[in-house]
């Protein structure tokens, strides 16, 4: 028996890389179901055809729609959030979308988490919110300056604890 037995697990960006890594993980697991929030419906759809998995449960949504990202957080008890722009020639081109994703969309992740009373939130940053010089490294250092913000208010004992962790 692990700790995620009978538990609800969420990964925003959850059609992307890292969360069909995350899915993968947990598939064999003894977790109760898995939700896969992301707004592209054509790889939704074809993971769904792949899989055709019973515990694992899709919602169509954005992050930088908190409405949406409460209709999927309801009742988790965990969250993976991957969901961003990773490019770096998009968010060099586009740098204002790429704050609305990385930041106000992990934002809006957290805030739905801490109302909903998940556990954990692991949020995924990247080696380039190290020393950042563009803007897709810029907008996950200030990302994880967000979530440790918000673990900060909440304090020690907080129903909630938020984890940062960089790969790349």
């Amino acid at each position: 028996m692990s700790i995620f037995k009978d538990k609800i697990l969420l990964i925003t960006g959850g059609t992307g890389s890292f969360g069909n890594a995350v899915l993968r993980r947990f598939l064999d697991s003894d977790i109760k179901e898995i939700r896969i929030f992301s707004r592209d419906e054509k790889k939704q759809d074809d993971m769904r055809h792949k899989l055709q998995n019973p515990k694992v449960k899709y919602f169509i949504g954005d992050v930088r729609n908190k409405q949406s990202v409460d209709i999927a957080m309801r009742g988790v008890d965990y969250v993976f959030s991957a969901a961003a722009l990773k490019q770096v020639p998009s968010c060099e081109f586009f740098p204002m979308e790429a704050t609305r994703t990385n930041v106000e969309g992990t934002n809006n992740v957290l805030l739905s988490a801490i109302e909903n009373g998940v556990k954990n939130v692991v949020v995924l940053s990247t080696d380039k919110a190290a020393y950042p010089i563009n803007a897709m490294g810029i907008s996950k250092a200030l990302m994880e300056k967000v979530a440790i913000s918000k673990g900060r208010e909440l304090g020690e004992g907080a129903p909630t604890t938020i984890c940062c962790t960089r790969y790349g």
